[in-house]
């Protein structure tokens, strides 16, 4: 989401006119992204454009705040299947009761949420409205159809976590394939054409060099990710001191302690303190007798989700999620 489309959106709004939303700025409406999901659709999402008005403005007005306050926060889509059924929807026999209201209305509305649990709509909305608006965004999201008669999007206001592979492993294309499919931005970089080709690494950003000197003119963004797959080791002192150099938050690197013994040795050489080295996690990934590199991938971007998610909560709201699942 760019804070130029927000700005738009408002101008539209207050101008009378209907704003043009596209499935580049919500993705979640974009054909490969609904999957065979029928009721999200760019055709939809013209249609809730169409339905927006003057009162919709302080939704985007607060997403805009949001944004600009780097809070963890969404705009999220209520899209209305069967108008009748969405109001008439009932409790089910399992999950929490939440009153004899189903959906407040039979429309379609676009809402604000952040994490800490704010809510703005131009409309009232119901206890399940509320549940289910929390849901698709700071949760889960994996009830977005648990009601009869509508279905729940959202689209994150903050920017993804960048993850750099170094090196075009067969443990990285697992990796690159995975992260990218539980919400990181992922880049993959290598010296050779031919493991990083678009076969091997589909749908994500591919950066191919002349020599891994050139690794140290790439600049990622602040608090990226590094992990350090290289094919045969060959160049992971290469990837470890290129994350040092650039402040990553995370370094991971693959190997056994022969080998990181002589890259640390090589990490020293070039430059990187005993503590650097030692915040260098290795090996990369969480430990539950992974192999192969799919397994492989399981452990690291399981990890990588473990780091996002202690970045992103302090350890009070982590205390009450545990408490909140009985852990």
């Amino acid at each position: 989401m760019e804070r130029a489309t927000l700005l738009e959106i408002i101008d539209d709004l207050g101008h009378g006119v209907t704003p043009d939303l596209t499935v580049e700025d919500f993705p979640c409406f974009a054909e490969d992204a609904a999957g065979d999901n029928p009721h999200l659709s760019p055709a939809v999402l013209d249609r809730i454009a169409a339905g927006l008005g003057r009162a919709d403005i302080p939704t985007f007005e607060r997403a805009l705040r949001a944004m600009d306050e780097g809070d963890l926060a969404w705009i999220g889509f209520k899209v209305v299947v069967d108008g009748d059924a969405a109001v008439s929807n009932v409790d089910n026999e399992v999950t929490k009761k939440y009153g004899d209201v189903g959906s407040a209305d039979g429309q379609d509305l676009v809402f604000f949420c952040n994490d800490a649990k704010e809510i703005v709509a131009s409309r009232p909305y119901s206890p399940r409205d509320t549940f289910q608006m929390k849901d698709v965004t700071r949760g889960p999201s994996m009830h977005n159809d648990q009601f009869a008669g509508l279905t729940w999007a959202s689209v994150a206001l903050f920017d993804q976590v960048e993850v750099w592979i170094v090196g075009a492993s067969d443990a990285a294309v697992e990796t690159a394939a995975l992260a990218k499919h539980v919400g990181f931005r992922v880049h993959v970089i290598d010296d050779n054409e031919a493991f990083i080709s678009e076969d091997r690494f589909p749908e994500v950003d591919r950066i191919l060099l002349g020599d891994f000197r050139e690794l140290f003119d790439i600049k990622p963004a602040a608090n990226a990710y590094v992990c350090v797959l290289t094919r045969g080791h060959m160049h992971d002192p290469e990837g470890c001191l290129w994350g040092n150099a650039n402040k990553a938050h995370y370094i991971g690197m693959m190997g056994c302690k022969g080998k990181n013994n002589r890259v640390h040795d090589l990490c020293i050489e070039g430059g990187m303190t005993e503590e650097q080295w030692e915040a260098v996690k290795r090996p990369i990934g969480l430990k539950f007798g992974a192999k192969t590199p799919a397994e492989l991938a399981i452990a690291i971007v399981a990890e990588l989700i473990d780091v996002r998610y202690k970045q992103n909560y302090s350890q009070e709201a982590r205390d009450r999620h545990e408490q909140s699942l009985g852990r």
